[in-house]
């Protein structure tokens, strides 16, 4: 199964560890759409829209989640859910007023060196 790499800050992280996030946000930049694989950022809207709605054309079924740096590092492997654009909650971390790639979580398949729902 592919999965999507992806770093935290330890806020964000915990709270997705914890169950509370079930989103996470990334800026609509050309480095995001390669990242997810999407060729065509002139026909983008149209394209993310169709991923949007068939999400398994998608390489990845799961994101891995990191905190930190180093080989005891935390992490988390999430279900991927589905992605879309669209505005993000500011208190989960997205600015007002911008409009971002919504990746939609899921359930924790696996957690490595986490203190917050065990390993």
């Amino acid at each position: 199964m592919e999965t999507l790499h992806l770093t935290l800050k330890k806020k964000w992280f915990d709270m997705i560890l914890s169950g509370y996030k079930n989103e996470e946000y990334r800026e609509l930049k050309d480095y995001w759409c390669n990242r997810f694989c999407l060729r065509n950022w002139q026909s983008f809207e149209i394209e993310i829209f169709e991923y949007a709605l068939n999400y398994d054309k998608l390489q990845f079924k799961t994101i891995t989640f990191t905190n930190g740096y180093g080989n005891d590092k935390p992490q988390f492997v999430i279900e991927f859910k589905g992605m879309k654009i669209g505005k993000g909650k500011t208190h989960w971390g997205a600015e007002p007023h911008e409009t971002y790639f919504v990746l939609k979580l899921g359930d924790i398949l696996e957690t490595r060196n986490c203190a917050v729902g065990g390993n």
